[in-house]
């Protein structure tokens, strides 16, 4: 069956949106067979000058944001007995180097979640892909002067 295509806007670092933008999805088209967690956000910088606030929000957006969308769209697979799960993510999830520490563990965990879902997914025929290339071109945003999002990287 062909579906007419839908464009649905979503900030992955929102997570209270997200199970919201994830049942509109599944009211549209009844299910999902391919989930792509593609989306990212990184930060450059000592660990002493990152605040608080800033690791939060890349810890939202590259861990919590694709197991919040994953575990809204997952009971849809599990019923169905059959999908894809891919986590695009990045070698700094496996190796950390030097002033990307929040990167580096938000890529980390995430690793480490999918590695276990891909384990408990196999009974019901679901596929759980991590893929972790050398480096992703992005796009850096020029915020204005004094704005904690400075370093931030999409």
């Amino acid at each position: 069956q062909t579906y007419a295509p839908k464009l649905i806007l979503l900030d992955i670092s929102d997570i209270n949106c997200i199970r919201d933008v994830a049942k509109e999805i599944l009211n549209c088209y009844g299910c999902v067979d391919i989930l792509i967690n593609n989306a990212s956000m990184k930060v450059k910088g000592a660990v002493q000058s990152i605040s608080l606030e800033l690791d939060k929000k890349i810890m939202d957006a590259n861990y919590f944001g694709p197991i919040t969308l994953t575990k809204a769209i997952l009971p849809n697979m599990i019923s169905r007995r059959t999908g894809q799960i891919v986590l695009i993510n990045n070698i700094q999830g496996k190796i950390g180097i030097p002033f990307r520490a929040a990167y580096a563990a938000s890529k980390h965990a995430a690793v480490g979640f999918f590695d276990c879902l891909r384990a408990e997914m196999e009974e019901f025929d679901i596929s759980v892909s991590t893929v972790n290339p050398t480096f992703i071109c992005s796009y850096h945003r020029q915020p204005g002067p004094g704005n904690w999002e400075a370093s931030i990287w999409k």
